[in-house]
């Protein structure tokens, strides 16, 4: 009788793990985002209510383990990306997807800003069907507000490996701040962010 009643107990218990992991794994997602350099892609989505983490990194491309050189060099597929953790019950993927669109240069296939190069290209990875089907949404009603006099090319792929970046590109905006405005200054990013979007962008 007391070995029925332990495993009934230990039934009990492992059905309410499974259930409360099973609700921990629901209470987040994950968002990647290709929108050239990365070091400049944190700060707006660290600063949003609802986002839990975000790393930078290496996807899209063929060669496994990837290192930062390689990547740079072209040669690997690899764009430079964002994974970002987020709590869909504070923030949605539609409003990460405004976020990462008011931030890129849409308008370019071959790089970002003054980085060029297929590794520095804009482009959404999606998790799931219905992360896809916002992407196209949103890049759809982007192309039919016409705010640009060129086209929208970024792309829309399904998500694949994620790679983390080293250790001293993770934060790196935090950790070396005075060099990491100075690259952001000289390389244009503000100045055509706000030729593309405004002061006030509309939302796509």
């Amino acid at each position: 009788m007391k070995i029925t009643q332990l495993s009934r107990c230990y039934s009990l218990l492992l059905l309410f793990c499974l259930s409360f992991n099973a609700g921990a794994a629901a209470s987040t997602a994950t968002a990647t985002f290709a929108g050239g350099c990365f070091w400049c892609m944190e700060p707006p989505f660290d600063k949003l209510d609802g986002v839990i983490s975000t790393t930078s990194g290496y996807s899209g491309g063929t060669q496994e383990n990837p290192t930062y050189k390689q990547v740079s060099h072209g040669s690997t597929g690899h764009a430079e990306v964002l994974q970002v953790i987020y709590d869909p019950e504070k923030i949605s993927y539609a409003e990460l997807l405004d976020v990462f669109w008011h931030n890129i240069d849409p308008t370019r296939v071959d790089g970002q800003f003054c980085d060029f190069g297929n590794q520095y290209r804009s482009e959404i990875f999606y998790h799931d069907a219905e992360q896809k089907q916002l992407a196209e949404q949103s890049r759809a009603a982007l192309v039919e507000l016409k705010p640009f006099d060129k086209p929208v090319l970024t792309g829309i792929t399904q998500a694949t490996e994620f790679y983390p970046a080293e250790d001293y590109h993770q934060d790196y905006y935090t950790k070396n701040p005075v060099r990491y405005k100075f690259y952001r200054y000289g390389c244009g990013r503000d100045s055509r962010l706000e030729e593309l979007w405004g002061k006030n962008p509309p939302s796509p």
